[in-house]
């Protein structure tokens, strides 16, 4: 069974990672969107919110699992037998970031990164731009799925 983690904060879930989490299903067995929890980091949502809102946008999936996680993501991969990281790519900024911890990981563990890039329509988006239109009261619906909701 090929299964693959997606992790992020997704601080909030945007229509770019659910874009990338659906493509992602047609290739896995089963995604795992894994939400890390860094303490050091100030979140706009709280983890119960952003693993509710992952939840519900993919009720009717049930090839898509939602977990929590602490530590270095490769470690938390061995540690439930996965052996594939799902990363979406928007623009070279991110290829560039992202090609530097895939390279790492693979020093770390047997774990591939395999890479999708983002549709046109959600090539754009980002959760900080998504939080900053919510701060300064903007039309933020049209980034997110229509599980999330602010209170």
């Amino acid at each position: 069974m090929k299964r693959a983690l997606f992790p992020g904060s997704f601080d909030p879930l945007t229509l770019g990672h659910y874009d990338i989490i659906k493509r992602g299903v047609t290739l896995f067995d089963e995604i795992i969107v894994a939400i890390g929890v860094n303490s050091d980091k100030k979140y706009m949502f709280t983890l119960g919110e952003r693993k509710r809102f992952i939840e519900e946008a993919f009720a009717d999936e049930p090839k898509i699992k939602v977990v929590t996680y602490k530590g270095l993501t490769v470690d938390f991969c061995k540690e439930i037998g996965v052996d594939f990281i799902l990363r979406g790519l928007r623009n070279p900024a991110d290829f560039e970031f992202e090609k530097a911890i895939a390279h790492t990981n693979r020093d770390l563990a047997p774990i591939e990164t395999v890479f999708l890039l983002t549709s046109a329509q959600t090539s754009y988006i980002a959760s900080s731009i998504v939080r900053d239109v919510i701060r300064n009261g903007g039309d933020y619906t049209k980034l997110v799925p229509s599980s999330v909701k602010v209170n």
